[in-house]
């Protein structure tokens, strides 16, 4: 859990479980928070009883039996999760682990995930039909209630089966507990399911499973061996816990399930029909940690594909310009920029020593090769979250002061200052702070280059990012449209969306599509630098943005 620490956390949660408890014994221990400091409250508060142990007799904490029967947390089988509020309300009943009790182990369902369903009120209403009064209108809810009532259904299958071959009720449980077929719990629950999603959960007999959606959405992995298993939902952060390489951790195939039975059976088997690949972009270029070697390597990619673009923004004069990033996530893709950069310029020195390679003297050819870029450490990240996934309440109060800067590293009035970031999504950081404070070290212009091409939409399925009004690059369209005189197609957008409300969700269309069809990326591009220059900003800016095409690179 501390390795996925990568983003400014909204809760944080484990749920333990203890194997062969006696009854009347406690055997699932959950503990969650929402502090600033989820994880830190989680494992403080977990972690207490041990402490207070190993103070009295701290011999104690090597015998593993007492540990277990007297210490939460003392367990066989853990599930954690990480919360980031990008869609729904930050409440601790919304952090997961999530838990559905009963008396019966089979019946006991823990859940924690990564998804987005956009077909909750669909779901709902099936649970309605099955006589369920749900507690609460989620996908959370809805998710841990389908795959309860098929483990329920199965429970009662399994039940009035052996009871049919006269076993006794406490033999039934131990039946029940193997014979359980989580595969097909998974399949009935899952069946309807339409958005991404990378969901795990315990059974309280001791069975584990983790549930990929078919279209490769949600990242998921998984490790095992003859003395532990895991998944996850980054590569990197198994392996740093486990100290293993890349190669050994595989990939949850999308639509399979990776279940581990009490007993230490362990199987990938495909619940639903695979469906054609659609990872979430934005999670490979924002959101996953950039430490897994292919994130790592797309990003630096993204970073390289924009030199064209950044050349000609500052008239190809490398010479009084200046390239640096904005902190964090954005330094993997400013590798990849410097790394394109450079490649240009060995291509021009080499022409340009081809060119004259009789005529030039010493002192022509020394500065010609003692060229490079100008690197800075321009920005510095002064608070540890994230302004794009933060609570919104506050949020404009604090993104001021997110950043500080170099001072003395640019020429005033002279240089151009170049600063990539993986994305500019609502623009706000950037106008309420980013550029304010980039202004303060006088470059003649501002070069803000984006890794990510333009949010125009809002990604149910994969991050949920905000409200479509809220985007920078939705703004910059409606504006142009106001600028052209053409509001007619904002009032025909909207009357079309209106009118398919109704209409089954597979037969919808993107009609906002229409709202940018007017205006190349270019054109957007330049309406939003217009849009986040205040009127303060002494210096020029221009935005470049990642292309679609660059994506499929």
């Amino acid at each position: 859990m501390e390795k996925q620490r990568n983003r400014g956390q909204d809760g944080a949660g484990i749920v333990s479980l203890k194997f062969d408890m006696p009854p009347g014994s406690k055997y699932f221990n959950r503990q969650r928070s929402m502090d600033a400091s989820a994880i830190n409250e989680v494992f403080d508060k977990i972690n207490k009883n041990f402490r207070k142990v190993y103070k009295k007799n701290p011999g104690l904490l090597k015998d593993t039996g007492w540990v277990k029967a007297n210490l939460p947390f003392a367990a066989e089988l853990y599930l954690g999760h990480l919360r980031y509020g990008t869609f729904g309300e930050n409440t601790l009943d919304n952090v997961h682990p999530v838990m559905r009790e009963n008396n019966w182990k089979t019946r006991n369902l823990v859940m924690a995930g990564n998804f987005n369903l956009t077909n909750v009120d669909e779901l709902f209403n099936l649970l309605l039909e099955l006589g369920q009064s749900p507690k609460d209108f989620s996908d959370t809810v809805t998710i841990l209630e389908k795959v309860g009532h098929f483990l329920d259904r199965e429970n009662q299958a399994l039940f009035d089966n052996f009871k049919d071959k006269g076993y006794s009720n406490i033999e039934i449980s131990d039946l029940i507990s193997e014979n359980l077929d989580v595969a097909k719990v998974l399949a009935g629950a899952s069946k309807r399911w339409d958005g991404g999603f990378a969901i795990a959960g315990m059974i309280g007999n001791g069975d584990a499973f983790l549930l990929r959606d078919p279209w490769g959405i949600r990242p998921a992995f998984h490790y095992h061996d003859e003395e532990i298993a895991v998944f996850a939902s980054e590569r990197p952060v198994i392996q740093t816990a486990f100290n293993l390489d890349s190669e050994e951790i595989e990939e949850v195939p999308p639509g399979y399930a990776v279940i581990i039975k009490r007993n230490g059976d362990f199987k990938v088997i495909k619940v639903i029909e695979p469906a054609t690949r659609k990872s979430c972009s934005f999670e490979r270029i924002y959101f996953s940690r950039g430490s897994d070697k292919d994130i790592y390597k797309e990003r630096k990619k993204l970073g390289e594909l924009l030199v064209p673009d950044i050349l000609k923004a500052i008239d190809f004069d490398l010479k009084n310009t200046v390239f640096s990033f904005i902190p964090n996530t954005a330094e993997s893709a400013f590798y990849g920029m410097m790394k394109g950069i450079e490649d240009y310029m060995i291509a021009r020195k080499k022409e340009a020593i081809m060119s004259r390679k009789s005529d030039l003297s010493e002192k022509e050819l020394v500065d010609l090769i003692s060229e490079r870029p100008r690197v800075e450490k321009i920005a510095i990240k002064d608070l540890k979250l994230r302004t794009f996934i933060y609570q919104d309440q506050g949020r404009n109060d604090l993104v001021g002061h997110v950043y500080d800067i170099t001072y003395g590293t640019v020429r005033k009035g002279i240089d151009n200052l170049v600063v990539i970031d993986d994305s500019i999504v609502r623009g706000t950081t950037l106008k309420e702070s980013i550029l304010r404070i980039l202004d303060r070290l006088g470059p003649k212009k501002i070069i803000v280059v984006s890794s990510s091409p333009q949010i125009r939409y809002p990604d149910c399925y994969g991050i949920d990012m905000a409200r479509l009004g809220d985007f920078i690059a939705f703004k910059a369209a409606i504006a142009l449209l106001k600028e052209h005189k053409k509001e007619f197609i904002i009032n025909e957008v909207y009357q079309k969306c209106l009118e398919q409300i109704n209409l089954p969700k597979e037969e919808f269309v993107n009609y906002v599509k229409e709202i940018y069809e007017p205006f190349t990326p270019v054109e957007i591009s330049a309406k939003i630098s217009e849009i986040i220059t205040a009127p303060e900003l002494n210096a020029e800016v221009e935005i470049v943005y990642q292309t679609i095409e660059n994506l499929h690179i």
